[in-house]
């Protein structure tokens, strides 16, 4: 069966014997997506209590370094969508990582931090925007992953250009709710790739006229 960032491909006119099928990294990508952007979001919601920033470990070891490892893994699957969305966001998780841990403990007095992450945000958005409409070409769970951090980020960069404390918090309601879809995303991954049949739904690829399903290839 297809992988969980993937269209069903054509069979295969010649089988390689003896070399196994590599298991899918998509459900680890989309779990460490999840994860680290739920405690995110949580702060930017204003629901947790501790230091705001929970999920900076997190950003280094499991949203960073074990997406982007997803992403290297999707190279080997010929798979270019999930390869440049999971290595992008790990590549995201580090940087913002960084930025907090470097800096913005040596920036200078007075100097407009969210400023700064309204721009880093904005960029990511740009990103986002095309993935989002190549998504169409996936199934339906990876779109709605797509489309609910499309919201986020919308969210999170204007109200950080506009130190709108409301937005932002907006942005972090919305973020838990794409911390949800890409959980669910990587659970039906999981136990789809395990039943080797659909399990939990994900839904079809959208189809136009004229469009190729190699088009994530």
């Amino acid at each position: 069966m297809a992988t969980t960032f993937e269209a069903t491909r054509p069979a295969q006119q010649t089988e390689i014997i003896g070399v196994p099928a590599p298991a899918d990294p998509a459900p680890l990508g989309l779990a460490a997506f999840a994860l680290t952007t739920f405690l995110l979001s949580a702060a930017n919601a204003g629901w947790t209590r501790g230091t705001g920033n929970e999920w900076l470990g997190y950003a280094f070891a499991y949203g960073g370094t074990c997406q982007l490892l997803a992403g290297m893994w999707e190279f080997k699957n010929r798979n270019v969508f999930g390869a440049t969305a999971f290595s992008t966001y790990g590549g995201f998780w580090i940087g913002l990582a960084l930025y907090v841990e470097l800096v913005i403990p040596g920036a200078p007095k007075g100097a407009n931090i969210t400023n700064d992450l309204g721009w880093i945000l904005l960029a990511f958005f740009i990103f986002n925007t095309y993935m989002l409409l190549w998504s169409l070409f996936v199934n339906k769970a990876v779109l709605a992953v797509f489309f609910t951090l499309e919201i986020t980020e919308l969210l999170l960069f204007i109200g950080k250009f506009a130190s709108t404390a409301n937005l932002v918090k907006a942005g972090g309601i919305v973020g838990v709710v794409t911390a949800a879809t890409a959980w669910y995303t990587s659970a039906a991954g999981v136990v789809n790739g395990m039943a080797g049949r659909h399990v939990l739904f994900v839904g079809k690829p959208m189809s136009f006229p004229g469009a190729s399903r190699a088009a994530v290839h």
